[in-house]
């Protein structure tokens, strides 16, 4: 009789399962830890700094971890070949994780050790998602291989800028890291949001327009570009607004009324319209209206963080066979993190004296969303599938 492998389990069984598990905690988990550094109640060495560490895991600890389960997944759709399972994806996991711990052991490793761990992930992740795209031929597919081998880059910049004392380095590796991964959103978005909607609304058809694809994409790469290039001015503040046009336009032309009687949808059309307004808050923030942390949550709470929760509830459901209607406590979770991002991005504007307050009162949301969903998507992570298939 053979005897079980260690991982044959299903959270092991593709790469959705195992690292939209780990996104869903670490949502919970690297929030509480910043509250209680961020007011003084946790305290102790760490390789990044505190405001650093933050923004890194974020960025390159929660936001990778769900890029990760998605591009393993669909990689695996793409090309009808499967990608890491069992022992492997549970060594990718184990990387990831680790690299989340160490930067804790400052002062008991040496800080290129605890640089190496934490930037091996994505060159990883890159390398076996890349393998059955080149194996089938999948050209197409390789732009998703440039944009982890840029955010590989930005992670790059930001330990460079660590171990050389060079926060300004540290600082951009930071926004190269925000801008590719809005970017990667803006590009998965155009895949799967006109499929999603006429999936989610049967009859419906929707019509892709390319210039409109091109145009939200590209005008979304001129104002990063102008961001890292230090260029503000008029001139962001037009790139901006370009953007805003465009990415209105774009959505638009996937736009249906009842999408608002879709959680599953609803949810990914809100988390556009939060990149939208942070482009907006980008044109202000240009002319010194607003302060450009506000854009910059926008982008972050806001688009990344409302976006991929509805992907991560959406991907759950149908790789597990499962109906693709989402729960009553999953709906609950899209609005109480919208509410975060509105708390976060929108209430400083007019109460600027509550700010404290209102950074609180976010955190409170984002930890009752992601809650819901470790509570509703735990059972659906580590179950088989219902329908009996591999995966």
């Amino acid at each position: 009789m053979t005897s079980p492998k260690l991982f044959d389990y299903p959270l092991f069984a593709l790469g959705f399962r195992a690292f939209f598990a780990l996104a869903g905690l670490s949502a919970l988990l690297l929030i509480v830890l910043w509250n209680a550094i961020y007011n003084g109640k946790l305290s102790g060495a760490n390789y990044f700094g505190n405001v650093n560490w933050h923004a890194h895991e974020m960025l390159l600890g929660y936001s990778a971890a769900v890029i990760a389960g998605f591009l393993l997944t669909a990689v695996k759709t793409w090309t009808e070949r499967w990608t890491l399972t069992g022992s492997p994806l549970a060594a990718l996991c184990l990387l990831w994780l680790y690299g989340r711990i160490v930067p804790f052991y400052a002062g008991l490793l040496p800080d290129p050790v605890i640089a190496v761990i934490d930037f091996a992930f994505l060159p990883a992740l890159a390398y076996q998602v890349a393998k059955p795209i080149l194996a089938t031929r999948e050209y197409r597919n390789l732009v998703f291989i440039v944009i982890l081998l840029i955010l590989t880059l930005a992670n790059g910049l930001i330990h460079t800028g660590i171990l050389a004392s060079h926060p300004d380095l540290t600082w951009l590796g930071m926004q190269l890291a925000v801008a590719t991964i809005v970017l990667l959103i803006l590009v998965i978005a155009g895949r799967v949001f006109p499929f999603f909607t006429e999936r989610g609304l049967p009859g419906v058809r929707v019509d892709t327009n390319h210039l409109y694809e091109y145009g939200a994409v590209g005008s979304a790469v001129l104002v990063y570009g102008l961001l890292l290039a230090g260029v503000g001015g008029t001139l962001l503040a037009v790139a901006s607004g370009l953007a805003v046009l465009c990415n209105l336009a774009r959505v638009w032309g996937w736009y249906v009324q009842r999408i608002w009687y879709v959680p599953l949808l609803w949810v990914l059309y809100a988390g556009y319209g939060w990149i939208i307004l942070g482009f907006g808050l980008t044109a202000l923030s240009a002319y010194g209206l607003v302060q450009p942390s506000l854009s910059l949550h926008a982008f972050t709470v806001g688009g990344i963080g409302v976006l991929t929760l509805g992907m991560m509830a959406r991907v759950s459901l149908g790789h597990t066979g499962r109906a693709l209607r989402a729960s009553n406590a999953m709906a609950i979770g899209f609005i109480l993190l919208n509410i975060a991002a509105l708390i976060r991005v929108l209430l400083p504007i007019a109460l600027p004296d509550w700010y404290g307050t209102l950074v609180y009162l976010s955190m409170l949301f984002w930890l009752a969303a992601f809650a819901l969903f470790v509570y509703v998507y735990s059972p659906i992570l580590t179950s088989p599938r219902i329908d009996g298939l591999k995966g």
